[in-house]
């Protein structure tokens, strides 16, 4: 690694951070949570995983756009990232869409369970399932409340620094809720 230059984990949590302050202005986020291998030790991530708990009438499509720009942001590094989704109740319905256009019919190769039913979920349920506990009590929740389940590297715990300050140029809106931390 070059001297100076940001490391890998820090650009993942660096475009973590750039996501849950879009995502949280939302209509429908409920909460948004760090889950998988960043919020451990292992010192290259594949990629950064995202759970966000959303109504269930929130509509999808602003947040597959923000989740595909998120992928985007992560390509040039070789790396990626995953949003799942789960309901009120806590139970997962699966990830965002990847696509674009997002309805029945549109992609023969698409796997959803449901393709287009609801729009955007991506219910992939035979390939990926997240357990039940880690739907409940995820290692890190960002949003609304920052609540952290287990030790979390130095690196994330400096993350959780930054969530309450504008990050390339997305700053909070009137109205719009809080992404500070508890005590900062």
């Amino acid at each position: 690694m070059n001297e100076g230059q940001p490391s890998i984990r820090d650009r993942l949590l660096d475009a973590a951070l750039w996501f849950v302050q879009a995502a949280a202005g939302l209509p429908g986020v409920q909460r948004i949570a760090l889950i998988g291998s960043i919020v451990t030790y292992r010192p290259s991530p594949k990629d950064v995983d995202l759970l966000v708990h959303i109504t269930n009438d929130a509509d999808l499509a602003a947040l597959a756009a923000l989740a595909r720009r998120l992928k985007g942001r992560l390509q040039s590094q070789n790396r990626g990232a995953d949003v799942f989704l789960a309901d009120e109740r806590g139970q997962y319905l699966g990830r965002t869409c990847s696509w674009k256009v997002c309805r029945p019919g549109v992609r023969a190769s698409c796997d959803a369970l449901h393709c287009g039913r609801r729009p955007y979920l991506h219910d992939d349920l035979a390939t990926v399932r997240l357990d039940d506990a880690l739907v409940a009590a995820p290692p890190l929740t960002l949003w609304p409340d920052v609540v952290r389940r287990v030790k979390l590297p130095v690196d994330v715990e400096r993350f959780l620094t930054r969530l309450g300050k504008p990050h390339n140029g997305v700053h909070s809106t009137p109205g719009a809720p809080s992404l500070s931390a508890p005590g900062s």
